[in-house]
């Protein structure tokens, strides 16, 4: 066992951070007669999950600090914007924004297990990485 890493019989825990931020958008794909055609808004929050062994000199599976770091730029890019603008999210589902964020985090944070964009209290969606499946 090195300083840095955990025993194989240490402890295992999924830690979640939550960032909030406010944005317009528009779903480009869907009839010119549904609601989200028109541009509208919400305040979205994003649970940011990373999983795996605690440190058993940390006490910690990863310092919130660094999720908090990691997402900063994300953040930058999100808040207050029209989403449709925003290179890669010309269709800003909750779907395609979490994989959106995933694919910028994953190479961040190791360990990452899942993505939760939240568009309102009562409708989100998960994205657990590209090989998911259900």
């Amino acid at each position: 066992m090195t300083a840095n890493r955990p025993p194989e019989d240490a402890p295992h825990a999924e830690i979640v951070q939550r960032f909030r931020f406010h944005s317009a958008h528009f779903l480009p794909n869907v009839s010119p007669l549904h609601r989200c055609r028109r541009v509208h808004g919400h305040s979205y929050a994003v649970d940011v999950h990373v999983a795996g062994p605690v440190g058993e000199r940390s006490g910690w599976v990863v310092d919130f600090a660094d999720i908090e770091r990691a997402f900063a730029p994300l953040l930058e890019a999100l808040d207050h914007h029209l989403l449709n603008e925003v290179e890669g999210l010309d269709n800003p589902t909750a779907e395609r924004m979490a994989a959106w964020i995933w694919e910028r985090l994953a190479p961040e944070l190791p360990g990452l297990s899942r993505i939760v964009v939240h568009e309102t209290d009562d409708s989100w969606a998960t994205y657990r990485g590209p090989d998911w499946r259900p």
